[in-house]
């Protein structure tokens, strides 16, 4: 039996359109577009499950590299030196910029840690079919989405050191490979983060509801 008496968007065959948010009308058994962008219409998005994980996957398998590879090379009269994410928040801290280090800590270990723990929780949660905190678990997806762009924190930093340097001629700085697999990291998190229908975290919730 129906909880709370009203149906939902999808027992109505109505959905809104990923390409210009448009609320429309699917024909159940049909090939349905947008009547404004043209853009095909599902009630949820195809594969959608397995092209999250193996987007998450992807960067968990990049996210040890992206910090233990070194993100940046520094070369100068006095050699070469090669700089990790930890050994720059390292250096920021023993030099009394402890602020800068938090930040920099922040934005590109633990962030982007919290981001992948985060969407392994929303994967699960599907996948295992859970009816426990919908709200919660949209709200968080909703986190997610948010703060995705400022992961790069470090990739920022970096070009902008390199622009610096190389302008004044006092230096050689590059990105090292650990600022390629960091910047694969954030982006494939973000994809990830695309690719998930927050629409599925409700529907073992509407199924219980039918019983």
């Amino acid at each position: 039996m129906r909880r709370y008496g009203v149906n939902s968007a999808a027992e109505r065959n109505l959905c809104l359109c990923h390409g210009c948010g448009l609320l429309c009308r699917v024909k159940p058994g049909q090939d349905s577009a947008c009547p404004r962008c043209g853009a095909p219409l599902h009630l949820r998005r195809p594969s959608a499950l397995q092209r999250c994980w193996a987007l998450l996957l992807a960067a968990m398998i990049c996210y040890l590299p992206a910090n233990l590879l070194p993100i940046m090379e520094t070369t100068a009269l006095t050699g070469v030196q090669r700089d990790t994410i930890m050994s720059g928040v390292v250096y920021l801290w023993n030099n009394d910029s402890w602020p800068l280090a938090l930040v920099v800590f922040t934005a590109s270990v633990l962030v982007p840690l919290l981001k992948i723990l985060a969407l392994l929780l929303l994967l699960c949660s599907v996948q295992w079919r859970w009816r426990w905190a919908p709200r919660q678990r949209t709200l968080l997806y909703r986190m997610i989405e948010l703060i995705g762009p400022w992961s790069m924190l470090d990739i920022f930093v970096v070009a902008l050191m390199v622009a610096l340097v190389q302008w004044q001629s006092l230096a050689s700085i590059k990105a090292g490979p650990g600022a390629i697999a960091f910047g694969a990291v954030v982006v494939l998190t973000m994809l990830a983060a695309m690719s998930f229908d927050p629409r599925m975290i409700w529907d073992p919730i509407e199924e219980y509801d039918e019983q």
